[in-house]
């Protein structure tokens, strides 16, 4: 029971940081997408509006 424990915790480990640094990855690319930077200068200017 604890080497197979053993072989999915490790797997788990090793998977889940590279399934988290793909993600990652993506919502960055996402954000600094030339396209995109009006949306989110849009968005940072939100606090300074006196709407």
């Amino acid at each position: 029971m604890n080497e197979s424990y053993t072989a999915v915790a490790g797997f788990a480990q090793t998977w889940g940081l590279i399934y988290f640094v793909v993600i990652f990855a993506i919502v960055v690319a996402y954000v600094l997408w030339p396209k995109n930077r009006k949306q989110f200068d849009d968005a940072a200017q939100i606090p300074f509006r006196e709407d």
